[in-house]
């Protein structure tokens, strides 16, 4: 939710100028913003005239288009939003600007899936109305009816930010899983008069003390609030105010609880917090978490005030947040990031849409020889439903010796399993969407003890913020070696090292005939312990 900056600068009176205009714009849908705000319930279809005259096909028509991330049909995408499962469906909520690829007036756009990999787009689920935009939020299953919405059943609550002169916090719940949506007559629910920037909230139920807990960015810290009913909060506590960086305004916080893998049932919470683009920060908008313990009120950082923990050392990961409500059988916890910077979000060379989502995550908590806790992030074991043909497979390569390129496979939607053991070379890697002079680079710096990936290469720049080297810490395993594996999209890649500790995502514009894959090794000899090539379906097939 960086692009509230755009508003800053905007007094009350233009602001309300800006929304009668885009009401009149706007106005051919079925809904009016005295309706919406007044409890009636959201019919949702102002925007299938765009959805509805897309084809599947045209979806390959972009030359940018993911062929196996999420993206919207048209126009444009930032946050996910409202991440909830409910009788069997993954819900994805997400920012949504449905009549230019530019930002504006935020909705919550809406799509569900059953396996998390093929995706159906709905009608938007919410439009702004009298209390402003709608801005990034999250969404529950009241199982229990705590809130009186559903006759004593169970139902969708969403509960978001509404952006006008103030940043305030409103819900809507659905009883048809989603599909129509009712805004609560009595919006906003929490306001708070002193705080500019207050939004992105994310809500779950704390069983212990049977109530609801919303974590909320609040500045440069966050909020953490409780209720009985999602309609009426009470403030609880406050952290980060000297935890963790501050180089930019803190956004799209989440809380959630993990065990420990092999440390028989012990476990820690996880808080995770995105940072604002600032213009003093070549990074831009990224992302940080802390490990800690919550008891219902009070989040306490088990690291120091100082130590960050950096949830992607890439460029093109951020506001992420996991699911809600999976259920227990399943035993994970699963995350998705908006796959872009607010450095240059506003100018990817895409035409028919602008924006997509990191590949779902599955995130665990390991605890090292030194008993440090740390998160890890796979994708998701779905991954495996699109791999149809396995395009190379090596063991025991040396690289370098003689030698210091291999060519081993063409594709431009890959997922590639690759094991290192370190030799003499000072740097080696994999060259991935290569042709003539194109190519993106990740790599290894042996001296260092560093992952790389260099875009410089890659195709279409967006311009001078747009970083094209930048680096993470990777120590070696204990037998010398370096696990990659690696996602390859028309636009993207993402690298997960050392079994996901270290993590790097970053979207490219490589041209559409970039696909050679090579090995490389510089100034010495590495060897290819194991590599593993798949090409996947496109999620448009069929």
């Amino acid at each position: 939710m960086n692009s509230f900056k755009k508003l800053e600068k905007a007094c009350c009176f233009t602001f309300i100028l800006i929304l009668i205009l885009y009401v009149f714009a706007t106005g051919c849908g079925n809904t009016s913003l005295k309706n919406n705000n007044m409890g009636e319930k959201i019919e949702a279809n102002k925007g299938e005239r765009d959805l509805s005259t897309i084809h599947y096909v045209d979806l390959y028509k972009d030359k940018y288009r993911p062929q196996f991330h999420f993206t919207p049909l048209k126009y444009w995408m930032n946050d996910p939003n409202g991440l909830v499962y409910y009788k069997g469906e993954y819900h994805l909520f997400y920012q949504y600007y449905p009549y230019d690829i530019k930002w504006g007036a935020m909705h919550w756009g809406h799509a569900v899936s059953k396996d998390l990999i093929h995706w159906q787009y709905l009608p938007i689920a919410l439009y702004p109305d009298n209390n402003g935009f709608i801005f990034s939020g999250s969404a529950v299953v009241d199982w229990n009816d705590t809130s009186g919405f559903f006759n004593g059943g169970s139902g969708l609550v969403a509960i978001f930010t509404q952006s006008s002169a103030k940043q305030t916090q409103s819900i809507a719940y659905s009883k048809d899983k989603g599909r129509t949506w009712t805004m609560y007559e009595k919006n906003p629910v929490l306001i708070d008069e002193t705080l500019k920037d207050f939004r992105d909230p994310k809500v779950f139920w704390y069983k212990p003390g049977r109530y609801w807990v919303m974590v909320v960015a609040a500045g440069d810290s966050v909020r953490f609030y409780t209720s009985l009913n999602l309609k009426e909060w009470e403030f609880a506590s406050e952290f980060g105010k000297q935890d963790g960086s501050h180089e930019g305004v803190w956004e799209c916080p989440d809380l959630f609880e993990l065990p420990i893998q092999g440390m028989n049932g012990q476990s820690k919470w996880v808080l995770i917090v995105s940072i604002g683009d600032n213009p003093m920060m070549p990074e831009g908008s990224r992302t940080q978490y802390f490990i800690g313990d919550f008891d219902g009120k009070r989040f306490i950082n088990d690291n120091s005030k100082e130590r960050v923990l950096w949830l992607d050392y890439g460029r093109d990961n951020y506001a992420g947040v996991t699911w809600s409500d999976i259920p227990e059988d399943q035993k994970r916890r699963i995350y998705i990031g908006w796959m872009s910077n607010w450095k240059y979000a506003d100018r990817t060379p895409t035409t028919s849409f602008r924006g997509a989502m990191t590949f779902p995550r599955e995130l665990k908590l390991f605890k090292d020889e030194d008993g440090f806790i740390y998160l890890t992030q796979q994708p998701i074991k779905e991954i495996s439903t699109l791999r149809y043909k396995r395009l190379t497979s090596l063991k025991n390569v040396l690289i370098g010796s003689g030698k210091n390129t291999l060519s081993v496979a063409s594709g431009d939607l890959l997922d590639i399993n690759l094991e290192f053991e370190i030799g003499t070379a000072k740097e080696f890697g994999v060259k991935v969407r290569k042709s003539g002079s194109q190519e993106t680079v990740i790599g290894y710096d042996v001296i260092q003890k560093k992952l790389f990936i260099d875009r410089s290469r890659s195709g279409d720049i967006v311009d001078e913020a747009f970083p094209v080297k930048h680096y993470a810490p990777l120590e070696l395993e204990s037998n010398n070696r370096i696990r990659l594996h690696i996602l390859v999209d028309r636009s993207s890649v993402e690298v997960f090292a050392n079994d996901g500790r270290v993590v790097m995502t970053d979207l490219i514009f490589p041209d559409i005939n970039s696909k050679s894959i090579e090995l490389f090794s510089n100034d010495g000899v590495v060897k290819v312990k194991s590599l593993t090539i798949y090409k996947l379906r496109s999620i448009y097939e069929n």
